[in-house]
């Protein structure tokens, strides 16, 4: 039964809580009598600037739906009792590039204005180098100016997509537990939790691109065995540029030189794919770039508001660390060590793993993870990722997985602030709710 007053295809994202079962449904009653007469749906937390009401109970609800479909899910959703310690702890995971593909975002740019305008601060820190960078973007994906996979393109805009899932996040009230990047995302992870400026991040980026533009074209591969499997095949240049998770290794080298190594593991049966990337990250190739990254860092790193994992080193980012130049610089020949980095991650304890970033990439490598296999951690992903996601109509594939994690932070027990009393109202904040029609 559709909802009065909505357009029938309006997403919306509906939560609901009552401290026992009972209280569970009069408060899913309410949300329904609300729909029904096209009047604002009750909110079970409190809004800023609005009067104290009562917190809302651990016996929770949610369910994303569409004005069409809204009264037949809700009264369909299952229900979620907060565990008694209270929920699991977020944590960021930031990935680089090889996550990035054509149209990635852009349905949620031109819909979320707390993700547009992190955006915007990251592209507008470009100059024009930006406006190029967004006009491509969300233009015709035939004809970019530079392709996405390059890292003169894929770099800053990862960066941008990145910094302002984690802002939208954010901007629920969701205090991070820790942050943990996947190579460039490292950086992005370190200006969520305020290292870093925007502006001295972009300065970041910018230095180490424009020194890796200079490095002969090079590339990666995903392979299916073990770093200690792989190390017969290395040769010249070419290294283990990434350990992901259990049998989940990246190589990086030259062209030429990577080819020759492709083809020696294909022909032994061993599994493998090309990453998109069209500069050897990650290995000795891009040593003479290291100098000039490390020359352009210009930056007065500050104490994080949450903690930072490096993917490097596993360890939590120190100040000196933070305030290294030669640190952020090696991060472009040194392996990525992502796979033991969020192992010992979850070695403190459960965790809600939640992926700031387009195609689910660290997603896919956590849950290869035993503490996620058990179910005592899990995982969510704030954007689509298969192809069929990826082409929802207006980007509502976009801003349905974007609501989708709202709606697992809120049956996980996390208290997100909310956008107001409207009918669909239960939208994070920056979401607007829908307007009835006339």
């Amino acid at each position: 039964m559709a909802v009065t007053g909505i357009a029938p295809g309006t997403a919306l994202l509906l939560r609901w809580a009552g401290a026992d079962p009972a209280g569970e449904r009069a408060a899913r009653a309410r949300v329904a009598d609300a729909l029904r007469s096209a009047v604002p749906v009750p909110v079970p937390v409190p809004v800023p600037g609005a009067p104290p009401v009562t917190g809302p109970g651990p016996v929770r609800g949610a369910v994303v739906t569409t004005a069409a479909r809204a009264l037949d899910d809700l009264a369909a959703a299952p229900v979620r009792q907060v565990p008694a310690g209270g929920p699991r702890p977020v944590v960021l995971l930031l990935p680089g590039q090889g996550s990035q593909h054509h149209g990635m975002a852009t349905g949620l740019y031109r819909e979320e204005p707390v993700f547009r305008a992190a955006v915007d601060e990251v592209l507008g820190a470009w100059g024009a180098e930006g406006e190029a960078i967004r006009a491509d973007w969300l233009g015709s994906a035939a004809r970019p100016g530079i392709p996405i996979d390059d890292g003169r393109r894929a770099q800053p805009l990862l960066f941008a997509v990145d910094h302002g899932l984690g802002r939208l996040l954010l901007s629920w009230g969701v205090t991070p537990a820790e942050a943990l990047g996947h190579s460039a995302g490292e950086v992005v992870a370190a200006t969520l939790a305020g290292v870093f400026t925007v502006a001295e991040a972009v300065a970041l980026v910018r230095g180490r691109v424009r020194a890796a533009a200079r490095i002969p074209p090079g590339g990666m591969l995903a392979v299916a065995a073990s770093a200690d499997e792989l190390g017969p095949y290395l040769s010249g240049q070419v290294a283990v540029a990434a350990v992901n998770a259990v049998r989940r290794t990246m190589l990086a080298g030259p062209r030429a030189e990577l080819a020759v190594v492709a083809a020696r593991l294909a022909s032994d049966g061993v599994t493998l794919r090309p990453v998109p990337a069209t500069t050897p990250f990650h290995s000795p190739a891009m040593e003479p770039a290291v100098a000039a990254a490390e020359l352009a860092f210009d930056a007065r790193p500050r104490p994080p508001r949450f903690p930072v994992r490096s993917g490097y080193t596993g360890r939590l980012l120190t100040a000196e660390e933070a305030g290294s130049a030669r640190f952020w610089a090696r991060q472009m020949a040194d392996p990525v060590r992502f796979g033991p980095a969020l192992t010992a991650l979850l070695g403190a304890g459960d965790r809600l793993l939640v992926e700031c970033g387009p195609g689910r990439v660290l997603s896919s490598l956590a849950v290869r993870q035993r503490a996620v296999r058990g179910g005592g951690s899990a995982v969510l992903s704030m954007l689509p990722g298969d192809r069929a996601e990826r082409s929802g109509r207006a980007g509502h594939g976009d801003r349905s997985a974007v609501l989708e994690t709202a709606a697992a932070l809120w049956c996980e027990g996390h208290d997100l602030v909310l956008d107001g009393h409207r009918p669909g109202a239960g939208l994070p904040r920056g979401h607007r709710s829908p307007s009835p029609s006339s």
